[in-house]
């Protein structure tokens, strides 16, 4: 029956598909499962079948076959801020970008009362077939939990402590040496820090390279602790110029904290960056929209997102897959917070983007 004419709620059946590609029911039924020895020419007929009908496969049937569910989970931090912080909407296109060309859905699942517990169960339950976790704290039993039970998992960062899952980063230590190299580039001498969480491995990583990059150049460093929200960049702000008024540059350890502190400067009649200059972390759309806008270490998010995407699908495809440990290059983006000179007013990048692929068992 031609398109036009058929009823639009009715369903393309198998047989309909084998009938104008020519072949068996259970050679569509194949190809539609992703069974690779079928014959390359007879893929391609009853590829072409498919389009001509308009196939649609009926997932719950396919995922008795599979024994999946094509569904994977992001599981974000608790919090109310989550979803309106750049960097988590930079994680969300990644992930949805490396899925588009699969047949897989996105849950989004924040960590909140009951829900470590939720996701375990839905994965026992066959409900998703994996997890993408993002932003653990030390005390976080989740990666743990979800590793020991062998259910495909990959984490974003570094996991808190030694443990068998695949993991993506950045170079924190590259990317805080670029920050001091700058500033120290600058003449600043008096340079802070505005840590993000010390119980997070980012919060840690960030602190522990900007001191040790400072201390090659024969700087010392002062820090205050934040929460890599914008409220507590602000308060950090204010209790970083009440003990160290004298400050002249101040490496903050997200964009975001970034946008929360440079009004309290203002504030306090420090002008950026004559006063002080400042390089945040991240290069999330918080960059661009302070004022001034901001010199930063930019990490490839989305990239990253997709890559740690990739290394799920790997593993929900071949359990035995072995675990990797993928780390993304940082660049600098110098703009007016930090520029080169006190009239620069352009975006460079400077140190060259890529990825460094460490695989392990």
């Amino acid at each position: 029956m031609p398109d036009a004419a058929r009823p639009p709620t009715r369903r393309v059946t198998l047989e309909e598909v084998a009938r104008v590609a020519g072949v068996s029911r259970a050679t569509v039924s194949r190809v539609v499962n992703g069974v690779a020895s079928v014959d390359q020419n007879i893929r391609q007929a009853v590829e072409r079948a498919i389009t001509t009908t308009g196939y649609q496969p009926n997932l719950a049937a396919r995922s008795l076959v599979t024994r999946r569910a094509n569904a994977v989970a992001l599981v974000l931090p608790d919090g109310d801020d989550v979803l309106g912080d750049p960097f988590f909407g930079r994680v969300l296109t990644g992930v949805l970008g490396a899925l588009s060309a699969t047949s897989t859905h996105l849950v989004l699942v924040k960590i909140g009362p009951g829900g470590r517990e939720r996701i375990v169960a839905d994965l026992r339950g066959g409900r998703l077939d994996g997890a993408i976790l993002v932003h653990t704290n030390h005390n976080d039993p989740l990666a743990r939990q979800l590793t020991a039970a062998r259910f495909p998992v990959v984490l974003w960062g570094r996991p808190p402590r030694p443990m068998p899952i695949t993991h993506v980063d950045v170079n924190q230590a590259t990317g805080c040496a670029l920050a001091a190299g700058h500033l120290v580039a600058l003449g600043r001498n008096r340079i802070a820090t505005i840590t993000g969480r010390l119980d997070t491995p980012a919060g840690e990583d960030r602190l522990t390279g900007f001191r040790s990059a400072l201390a090659s150049l024969g700087r010392e460093l002062v820090s205050v602790e934040g929460a890599f929200t914008r409220e507590s960049g602000r308060s950090a702000m204010h209790r970083l110029l009440a003990e160290h008024p004298d400050i002249d540059a101040v490496f903050i350890a997200s964009d975001l904290m970034a946008h929360g502190a440079l009004p309290v400067l203002r504030r306090h009649g420090r002008a950026v960056p004559a006063d002080v200059a400042v390089v945040g972390f991240d290069d999330s759309s918080a960059a661009v929209h302070c004022d001034p806008p901001l010199t930063t270490v930019r990490q490839p998010v989305e990239d990253m997102a997709a890559e740690l995407t990739r290394q799920l699908l790997r593993h929900i495809n071949d359990p035995a897959a072995p675990r990797n440990t993928v780390i993304f290059e940082p660049t600098l983006v110098v703009r007016q917070s930090a520029p080169h000179g006190e009239t620069s007013t352009s975006s460079v990048d400077v140190a060259n983007g890529g990825l460094l692929d460490q695989s392990g068992g």
